[in-house]
């Protein structure tokens, strides 16, 4: 089976092309198996390429562990990228379904080969019960929520939190400093939170200035990863909420940098790079 590695911003996953490839028999089996960094491909997950009914192409995606997502933003950047260099769909603007709609998506090509990749990626949810949270509020903003009493350091067991979702659900802490001990140790925690029932993607931010985040995000079924689109869209929905950032935002993370806006009306777009790494054969026996 062909494969082709891609990334945005660092966020890389495998992607497949059900345009022209049979999708492996069990998708949460192979994600598992391909994305293992030591004895797969390597990855953050995987995505399947295809036909749709409604749109110029088809995502779907699975998270490392084998685990759905909803949306994924560096990766719905990288479809866009896909289809337009093999000439699936050649024009500037396109439509491309999700499991959260069909969204608009707008390309920037230099000798007929993307680089970067502007999405609408449709307005947040707000709800709590949509998000979904049973944290208070509609959404709850600086609200707090109380770790385990094993986590460690104490100081850090009772945090605030403002929650929105991008399709998928995010829980975005603003903090004063980003460190390995907050990610890494509170993320998997926050991660399965019991105020959140379908798990949740934790966006760690440090506002350096009304423009400007610096992010970290551990993501659900994951782990950290070096970006995440969905992420950087619900920290600069979140900052602006909280009032700690203006509605149009410069998201530096660990791979690269976002460009979010949340307009007037109500959208969140999202513009970054997108990035083919190699292509190549993955025997599928056992797990396809």
């Amino acid at each position: 089976m062909q494969f082709t590695k891609m990334h945005g911003a660092g966020n890389d996953y495998i992607y497949i092309d059900c345009f022209r490839e049979r999708a492996p028999a069990d998708i949460p089996a192979f994600a598992r198996v391909a994305s293992d960094r030591h004895t797969g491909i390597g990855g953050d997950g995987v995505i399947l390429i295809g036909p749709s009914d409604t749109a110029d192409a088809r995502m779907q995606m699975w998270n490392a562990d084998g685990s759905r997502a909803e949306m994924c933003g560096n990766g719905i950047r990288c479809v866009a990228k896909y289809i337009y260099d093999r000439g699936i769909c050649r024009t500037d603007s396109m439509t491309i379904e999700t499991d959260v709609g069909n969204l608009s998506v707008w390309v920037e090509a230099q000798a007929n080969r993307v680089d970067r990749v502007r999405i609408n990626m449709g307005r947040p949810i707000l709800e709590a019960d949509a998000i979904p949270t049973t944290l208070p509020g509609n959404p709850p903003v600086r609200v707090d929520l109380s770790l385990t009493e094993s986590f460690h350091p104490a100081a850090l067991k009772n945090l605030q939190v403002t929650c929105v979702s991008m399709g998928n659900p995010h829980c975005v802490l603003f903090v004063e400093e980003l460190t390995d001990e907050l990610v890494l140790a509170a993320g998997p925690i926050i991660e399965r939170h019991p105020a959140f029932p379908n798990r949740v993607n934790v966006g760690f931010a440090h506002a350096l200035s009304r423009e400007e985040l610096e992010l970290r995000v551990w993501e659900r079924g994951t782990g950290e990863t070096l970006a995440c689109g969905t992420g950087a869209c619900a920290a600069t929905v979140a900052g602006a909420l909280a009032g700690v950032c203006d509605r149009k935002v410069t998201v530096h993370l660990p791979g690269g940098d976002l460009s979010c806006q949340w307009s007037e009306s109500g959208e969140v777009y999202m513009t970054g790079p997108a990035v083919e790494v190699f292509t190549g054969d993955c025997p599928a026996a056992g797990i396809a």
